[in-house]
């Protein structure tokens, strides 16, 4: 049965985890009208441009998460080693500890790659950019910081595809704790 949603931003989180569980691909507008409740006339109002518009949105609503709460942080942090420890704990919370879909990687990983190119690279480039500004405090060159920031952003990615492959958020947990195990060593030498 279709439903009255008040702005388009109510309708993201919905549509996010359609993309998660069907991939861009695999997700019909039959999918979508059953994961919001809304017709096909209420989708097309929010989104003209059909089932593409839906993914590039879904993005942006992503990127503004990350930025707002991952990259500035990162980026403006006073203490370094408490941002890198934030942003290990919001990255827990978001990803639900390996059980919830980086969409980003996936797409990043799918036969829809090339038609959301821009916004995949974005998004790890911005995620390893900041992170790199952060821990520049503690390594001997950029290009250490920059080359120890797609370690951890892709043992992160990792720990995501290992805990949903296995089906144990704890595999998540326990790669996360460590990893942030080593950066709090790591600040105290």
């Amino acid at each position: 049965m279709a439903r009255s949603v008040a702005e388009k931003a109510d309708i993201l989180p919905l549509l996010a985890e359609v993309f998660r569980e069907h991939g861009y691909e695999g997700t019909s507008l039959s999918l979508i009208t059953q994961a919001t409740g809304l017709g096909k006339g209420s989708l097309y109002h929010f989104f003209p441009g059909g089932k593409e518009e839906m993914m590039v949105a879904v993005l942006a609503s992503i990127d503004l998460w990350f930025e707002t709460e991952i990259f500035q942080p990162l980026q403006n942090a006073a203490s370094p080693d408490v941002a890198i420890d934030a942003m290990f704990t919001a990255v827990r919370t978001y990803f639900a500890s390996g059980q919830r879909v980086c969409l980003v990687g996936l797409l990043g990983l799918s036969d829809s790659r090339d038609r959301f190119a821009e916004a995949i690279r974005r998004y790890f480039a911005r995620w390893v950019e900041a992170l790199a500004i952060a821990l520049r405090h503690r390594e001997q060159t950029n290009q250490a910081a920059r080359e120890h920031a797609e370690q951890i952003v892709a043992g992160i990615q990792g720990a995501i595809v290992l805990a949903r492959a296995l089906d144990a958020p704890d595999v998540f947990d326990r790669i996360l704790n460590e990893m942030s195990s080593r950066q709090t060593a790591k600040s105290g030498e």
